[in-house]
């Protein structure tokens, strides 16, 4: 982790390393039953797809957790790697996933070149990013994407925005912020950061959910004049 890391990525990092394990036991695939994600998946699998294109860019997987949206979207056919800000869960989806690349790293400042991702996902990881880092960090994500790529968000929602802190979570101590936003919030961010919005899905609560849940699928321009 960078030595100018902000303090919301580093106490993000401590808690995820402490519960990485209890994590990464209690949902090994949260897709597994949940068809609409893994069908936003496969429409953002598509939207990746450049037809003609004689080599496809990778597609990050940030905030990748225990590795399964990854491992998905490397079986849907593309390549793909996973970016997270704790080592330990780094770790964890090595041994799960042996065949595909996870780096530790954070959103706040993507370590990569501009215009080489073919798309990012992002599910459920922006939920700790402050209110105003969210505007730089889709900013990178603009500069990282190909003219076309897609991006898929993920968050818990509700009707108006607000912020928890979690000090445990698997019977372990931690120190966690959670920011919950409409869609019409984060939409007007992607917006802003130069992204288009190509689609909004908001899920009713499942099970022990207590929030919706939002999905946004945007895309970079195809040129700097579309």
């Amino acid at each position: 982790m960078r030595a100018d890391s902000p303090d919301f990525v580093r106490s993000t990092q401590a808690s995820y390393d402490a519960i990485a394990e209890d994590y990464a036991a209690g949902f090994p695939d949260s897709l597994a039953g949940r068809p609409l994600e893994r069908a936003l998946l496969t429409a953002f699998a598509d939207l990746v797809r450049a037809p003609g294109a004689p080599v496809q860019p990778p597609v990050a997987d940030i905030g990748s957790g225990p590795g399964y949206v990854a491992a998905r979207l490397h079986e849907s056919g593309l390549p793909v790697f996973g970016v997270d800000v704790s080592p330990r869960m780094v770790a964890l989806a090595r041994r799960a996933h042996p065949g595909l690349r996870f780096h530790v790293g954070s959103m706040t400042a993507l370590d990569l070149p501009d215009e080489t991702l073919g798309g990012i996902v992002a599910l459920y990881s922006i939920i700790h990013v402050p209110d105003d880092h969210l505007p730089s960090v889709f900013a990178g994500f603009h500069r990282v994407l190909v003219p076309g790529a897609p991006v898929l968000l993920g968050f818990q929602s509700g009707t108006e925005d607000g912020r928890a802190h979690f000090t445990e979570r698997f019977g372990q101590e931690i120190s966690l912020d959670y920011y919950w936003r409409t869609p019409e919030t984060v939409a007007a961010h992607l917006t802003k950061a130069g992204l288009e919005l190509h689609s909004r899905v908001l899920r009713e609560p499942e099970g022990e959910e207590q929030r919706p849940r939002a999905f946004l699928l945007a895309r970079k321009p195809a040129s700097a004049g579309a």
